[in-house]
Order: C-alpha cells, then sequence, then structure tokens
C-alpha cells in the first residue's frame, strides 16, 4: 500500500463527517465494543461539536482519523483523576480521541502521518503535549513514536486503555516523521508574493493526480463546474478558463475589441495598466488614453470628460487593482459612466478576483487567473463575458473567444491537473479572511512607522512599502529572503522604485504570517539604523 496518494487534513465537509462517524461505529462499537450497537450504524462521539477531526483520505474515502479537542474536562478527566498531578509542569494540554485507521491501511505509515499532522495542530495551536487513552494492544506503537505512559489502567474489563502523553520533544526523539515535519517548517519560506501564492495541501495533492484527457466524461464534468463557480464568485454570466496566464487572457479581450465599431479609452497609472496600451497596440486598436505617473490619482471626472468630448469611444478598459502598486479603481463608479455613454467596459481583475468582491454583471469583458487571489497554480486564464459571443475566423485560434465558448472553453489541449487544482482552491476560497489579514499586516506596518504606499482606499492583498533612499530593495529583499519571508522585489518596475510588496493571497495562517511581518518589521529597522551608523 503506498501512501504518497493519500491527502492529510482537518476535515470540514459534510460528507467527511459522515464518514467520520461511521468509521468510529465500526471500530468503537464493532471492532471495540464501547458503545451499543444501532440500527444506522453510526457513532457521533458525545464531544463532536468540540473536536477537530484530523483525516486520511484515500481519493474520497476517509481512511484514517484522530480528533483532538482541548476544553476541559477531558475524557480522560472523567476515567483518572488528578490527571494534571502526572504531568510535566508547563503542560498545556489538549486530548486526542478516536483514533481509528481502516485494516487494509493499517500496515502503512498513516498512522504516524496523521501524527504528524496532529503535532503540526498542535504547535500552530500553542499545545506543547496530547494526552490518550491507548487500547492495550497498541501500546507498543505509541511507544514507538514517543508516547509516554502514566497512572493506573482505565476502563472496562473487555475495553481497557492506558493513559499515555506525547510531547513535541519526545516525538522529534522517536520518529524520522517529526524530524522531517520540522525540517520541512524550518526550510519552507513563508511566502507573500502575487505568485505563486501559497496554496491549501488539497490543491497541491490534486496538481499531482494522474494526468487526465481533456475529452475524458470527468474533466468535461468538471470545467461547467469551475466556470459557474467563477461566474457565481464575480457575478459574470459566462467564463472560459483557457490554458495560459493573465497576458494571454488580455489578448484574448483585446482581439474581442478589435470587432467593436468606434475607439477606445485605456486608463493606466501603473505597470498593468500601461501594459493594457501595449496590448491594444499590438493589436492595432485604435484608442484614446489617460496616462497618469505611477500612482497618481485618476479622477472620474477625467474620465467623464473624455467621455464626453468624443462621442466615438466605443470602450474603456482598465485594470481593477493595480498590481504594481496596490491601487484599487472604483469599477462601479466607471461603470455607470460608461453606461450613461452607452460604452462598454472591460477590466483586467486578475489580481482583484479572489481578493475582494467584484460585480462583474455588467461589464463586458474581464479577466482573471488561476493563481493570485483564487489561491492555485498559474497557468489557467480566464474571461469573464456579458454576451454570448460566437466565433471569428479573422481572430487568430487561439484568441478566439468565440471558439472557446462554442467548445465549453475546450477547443484545444487542456491541463486536467490546472483545472482539477483550480477547482480545489475555488472550494476552499479565503478571500474574505485574507482581506482581514491585509488590513491587519498593513495597520501594523503603518504603526510601525513603515512608508506604506497610499491610503484605505488601496487593496489590503497587495501593500507596497517604499524603501528609503540609501537603502537598496534588492540588498533587502534578498535579507528577508534569507530569513525565509518572501516578499515581491525582484520585478524590474519595483527596483526601478526601491520598492517592496506584501502580497496576501492564497493560504495563509494568521500566527505564522503576523510572525513574519514582525521579522519583517525588526529588519526593516535595523538595515535602516545601519545604514544611519554608516551616514
Amino acid at each position: 500500500m503506498k501512501d504518497i496518494s493519500l491527502i492529510y487534513k482537518v476535515a470540514a465537509e459534510a460528507d467527511e463527517f459522515k464518514q467520520i462517524y461511521e468509521l468510529n461505529y465500526q471500530t468503537f462499537v464493532e471492532e471495540i465494543p464501547q458503545h451499543h450497537e444501532n440500527t444506522e450504524k453510526r457513532l457521533i462521539d458525545k464531544f463532536d461539536e468540540e473536536n477537530t477531526y484530523i483525516i486520511a483520505k484515500d481519493g474520497a474515502e476517509v481512511v484514517g482519523m484522530i480528533a483532538v479537542r482541548a476544553n476541559r474536562p477531558f475524557s480522560l478527566d472523567l476515567k483518572l483523576p488528578d490527571i494534571d498531578s502526572y504531568l510535566p509542569k508547563e503542560a498545556r494540554p489538549c486530548e486526542i480521541r478516536l483514533l481509528s485507521v481502516k485494516e487494509k491501511y493499517r500496515s502503512t505509515f498513516v498512522f504516524f502521518q496523521l501524527c504528524e499532522l496532529l503535532v503540526s495542530y498542535c504547535l500552530e495551536n500553542n499545545y506543547n503535549l496530547a494526552l490518550i487513552s491507548g487500547t492495550l494492544r497498541q501500546t507498543k506503537l505509541y511507544k514507538r513514536i514517543g508516547f509516554t505512559s502514566f497512572g493506573p489502567e482505565v476502563g472496562e474489563s473487555d475495553a481497557r486503555f492506558q493513559p499515555m502523553y506525547l510531547t513535541k520533544e519526545r516525538f522529534e526523539q522517536h520518529t524520522l516523521a517529526f524530524k522531517e515535519l520540522m525540517k520541512k517548517k524550518n526550510s519552507e519560506p513563508y511566502t507573500f508574493l502575487p505568485g505563486p501564492v501559497p496554496m491549501h495541501e488539497e490543491v497541491t495533492a490534486n496538481l499531482n493526480r494522474i494526468p487526465l484527457s481533456h475529452r475524458d466524461r470527468e474533466f468535461m464534468d468538471v470545467i461547467p463546474r469551475v466556470s459557474r463557480t467563477m461566474c457565481q464568485l464575480t457575478n459574470a454570466n459566462h467564463a472560459e478558463i483557457v490554458v495560459g496566464t493573465g497576458t494571454l487572457a488580455n489578448d484574448i479581450v483585446a482581439a474581442q475589441l478589435r470587432r467593436l465599431p468606434g475607439t477606445g479609452l485605456i486608463l493606466a497609472n501603473g505597470e498593468f495598466g500601461y501594459r493594457l496600451i501595449e496590448h491594444a497596440s499590438r493589436m492595432g486598436l485604435t484608442f484614446e488614453t489617460i496616462k497618469k505617473e505611477w500612482n497618481a490619482n485618476i479622477d472620474l471626472r477625467e474620465i467623464e470628460e473624455k467621455l464626453k468630448s468624443n462621442s466615438e469611444i466605443s470602450w474603456v478598459w482598465t485594470v481593477h487593482c493595480e498590481t504594481s502598486t496596490g491601487y484599487l479603481y472604483d469599477i462601479n463608479a466607471i461603470q455607470e459612466l460608461c453606461r450613461k455613454a452607452g460604452t462598454e467596459l472591460c477590466v483586467d481583475s486578475c489580481s482583484s478576483v479572489g481578493t475582494i468582491p467584484v460585480n462583474l454583471e455588467d461589464i463586458y469583458l474581464a479577466t482573471a487567473v488561476s493563481g493570485k487571489g483564487l489561491g492555485s497554480y498559474p497557468g489557467l486564464g480566464i474571461i469573464l463575458h456579458r454576451e454570448n459571443i460566437r466565433p471569428d475566423a479573422s481572430i487568430p485560434r487561439y484568441l478566439d473567444l468565440g471558439l472557446y465558448a462554442m467548445s465549453d472553453s475546450v477547443p484545444f489541449t487542456h491541463s486536467s491537473n490546472l483545472l482539477f487544482a483550480l477547482e480545489t482552491a475555488l472550494h476552499h476560497h479565503t478571500g474574505s479572511e485574507n482581506t482581514l489579514l491585509g488590513n491587519e499586516i498593513k495597520d501594523k506596518l503603518i504603526q510601525s512607522g513603515l512608508p506604506v504606499l497610499g491610503d484605505g482606499e488601496y487593496s489590503p492583498h497587495v501593500i507596497t512599502i517604499e524603501i528609503p533612499a540609501g537603502i537598496s530593495s534588492q540588498v533587502f529583499g534578498d535579507r528577508l529572503k534569507k530569513k525565509m519571508i518572501l516578499v515581491s522585489y525582484e520585478s524590474k518596475y519595483l527596483l526601478e522604485r526601491n520598492w517592496i510588496q506584501v502580497a496576501v493571497m492564497g493560504k495563509h495562517n494568521r500566527t505564522y504570517a503576523l510572525r513574519a511581518i514582525k521579522s519583517l518589521i525588526q529588519e526593516y529597522f535595523f538595515i535602516t539604523s545601519v545604514r544611519h551608523e554608516i551616514g
């Protein structure tokens, strides 16, 4: 039995809990007679609402589990008085119960890997000791990974247990699994990049699935689900999923704009607004611009005056979140101006979809990507559109949005792995949580005195820090990288302006993120103090 294909996670889905109750019954009614039989063949633990279940899954099947809880009294408190007298001083205990692994998986490392995730969970929640009532037939296994026996045996005559506890130090001493876990924790950097972003472990697992043909029935079932989810997330009418990046998605938009009569208007006050101008120029589009210095405000009145002064303007194209600065355009207000002028609005929303609420209901065309705010791997572009679009033979095949729409997004070879990963990421989407975390990080940076670009109207997911003259952003970024903190600083446009960026996209752990930000702030003041001493 190979364990590499198994997924280890904290249970969260209704079907996972259903299987947990069934596995609980099989183990603690049928195998170990602790509870009475019932016709439903399900056993819901009395502490179910307080339990965190760590599970192993083989595909959709739950094959192993451990339950963790920290509220006293523990179930062991009810069996053995004065437990704390047996424990080390400074113990901050949690209790683990309901250990169960399906029989055919017991000769594998499933138990060890469940314990690995258990230790990780305990560390994240500041518990330093885990209690267990170990069944007597498995005490040898428990001791092998570091459990220590204490007190007398407990339980009924046909179901006897030995109280035991596990500390992270004992686990480290007794298992290679824990050493590998600690090595991973100490060697993996904390990521504040806008891409690739930190991902949920199930997203990574789905990328490693055996690839499917893009004509396979399972693949063809998934792609409309992903499209529907994207439409629900953005309020768009249609979504096409293409193999490529945001650059490809914007080229597809440019190709569609060539079909519209009249001229266009492009807004630019940063790197990605200026890239839209390049997209349009390369496609041979006719357009006007409102171009500003980086980070300069583009007032709504300027846009309104442009639209009034030229009745030939039939479309406006802008970014939503200008990733190079964090500047947020007021898309709703711009859409209202376009509506009054009878003009279509197109939006590059690659850094806003999945991070902040986005309403694309009336937007003619918009783009997004599988990475960034959606929390998956880069490699899929998403074009969201209001109208039904037909193929156009005058457009190169790979850029023909109508061809994708007619073929359910699959006119050409597609990537099942990227698609499955994206669907999983959408299922675990954490945009609102990241908004809270991003605002908290921005507040800490500002309160600490770091020069953060923009105001409260800027994106909480792209935080730009202006490094003072005399300090190289390259050197600062390199020093953070050595401390295992990854920020965005190596792009040419950031290096030219001596900026670094903290992006809060993908899967984040608040405790670790704030710890990394604390180190960033400390490093900032260290490097600035060194500059003053030298100066």
